[in-house]
């Protein structure tokens, strides 16, 4: 029987990567929903091509543009019809793609009428990592990780006592500026962070790649994912993305996941565990050279990722305060009223500045949240 998918984040990089995996497995999976911000013409080719009953469009301007697009298609607007789609009987996984924490209440929505979720989504459990991964305990629903480097781990664990797990490390290719110096980098522009030497991924990914504190976000994920302690994890720069990452035993042996830089590898292994889907892409020709190398990471060149470990240990609300000041910090650089330097002070001073607090319900998280950015855009502001 076919699994049946909900698409959050239909348009994006991810979801183009997603769609990929749906084509090349038509007897496996089926698309029976797709969710969009704004990009209402994309969403329109996706829905025609894959006979899609059920689309939502969260702005509703663009809504209002695309009446008439969607054929004999269920429509859905605004937050209120993410809620909506997320909780649709015939479905079997909410992919939740979608950048930022719009797609925080349609996945414990989703979450509680008992729909498995496969998450490219960082900022659902750096947030609501008590709340995501709770509901999802109580309600026995697998949370399936799409990034490449939790992927991995999740591989790696398969079969594996919790008990005999040492340590977690996490890959990082070191972004764009891992070999520039600090004078280098005083002069990095918005347009300069948004390349990538390995991914092709969405820009604020990218921007905070670029910074480490993608590789933050990635931190904090895995405490909630894996259940570990901080002092558990290690980052190591791996420049090639072929590594995904490693599980080290107590017994000192480890275990990697190697694939191509893709994210249709991640993507295929989530929405169709235990299965291995048909291949999208080629996979690695041992018989060709390959170089695989190692090195710590530069935490005072690129201090997002100590802000992300400090974060991590503080508890409470602090890595929620992480995640909101860097995406405030990040939308100020693109707008260009930053400097790329100045972005991991804000997110260092908003650590210091806002208070972390224990919080009992989403609507207490996102109130902290909107204080948390509030602080932000004082501190942006005085610079």
């Amino acid at each position: 029987m076919k699994r049946k998918i909900v698409l959050l984040g239909a348009t994006v990089s991810i979801g183009d990567s997603t769609l990929q995996v749906i084509r090349a497995n038509p007897d496996k999976l089926e698309l029976v929903g797709i969710a969009a911000n704004k990009n209402w013409k994309k969403l329109a080719d996706i829905a025609r091509e894959f006979k899609v009953k059920h689309v939502a469009i969260s702005n509703e301007k663009a809504f209002g543009e695309a009446k008439g697009a969607f054929g004999d298609a269920k429509m859905y607007c605004g937050k209120e019809g993410l809620m909506e789609i997320s909780t649709l009987d015939n479905f079997d996984t909410l992919e939740a793609a979608v950048v930022g924490t719009e797609a925080l209440e349609p996945t414990l929505a989703a979450i509680k009428c008992k729909k498995d979720i496969a998450l490219a989504n960082k900022e659902l459990l750096v947030m609501g990592g008590k709340f995501v991964m709770g509901e999802a305990k109580k309600n026995n629903v697998k949370i399936l990780p799409l990034d490449s480097e939790h992927n991995a781990i999740f591989q790696c664990i398969q079969g594996e006592r919790k008990e005999d797990i040492a340590n977690l490390i996490i890959t990082a290719s070191g972004g764009m500026f891992r070999d520039y110096t600090y004078e280098q980098m005083k002069s990095i522009k918005p347009e300069d962070a948004m390349k990538h030497p390995n991914w092709n991924m969405g820009v604020k990914v990218t921007i905070d790649s670029s910074t480490l504190a993608n590789k933050g976000l990635e931190v904090i994920e895995a405490k909630w994912l894996f259940d570990v302690a901080p002092e558990q994890i290690e980052v190591v720069v791996h420049r090639q993305s072929i590594v995904h990452s490693m599980v080290r035993f107590k017994d000192g042996s480890i275990l990697a996941h190697l694939a191509p830089p893709f994210m249709t590898f991640p993507i295929s292994h989530s929405l169709l565990v235990p299965e291995r889907g048909n291949p999208v892409l080629p996979s690695i020709d041992f018989t060709k050279m390959l170089t695989l190398d190692f090195r710590p990471p530069d935490t005072d060149r690129f201090p997002c990722l100590k802000h992300a470990f400090n974060a991590l240990k503080i508890g409470k609300t602090a890595t929620a305060i992480f995640n909101s000041s860097n995406e405030v910090a990040v939308a100020e650089f693109i707008k260009g009223k930053i400097a790329w330097l100045d972005i991991p002070k804000v997110v260092g001073e908003a650590l210091e500045k806002v208070e972390a607090r224990e919080v009992e319900s989403i609507a207490e998280l996102l109130e902290e949240d909107a204080k948390a950015r509030a602080v932000s855009m004082e501190i942006v502001n005085s610079l």
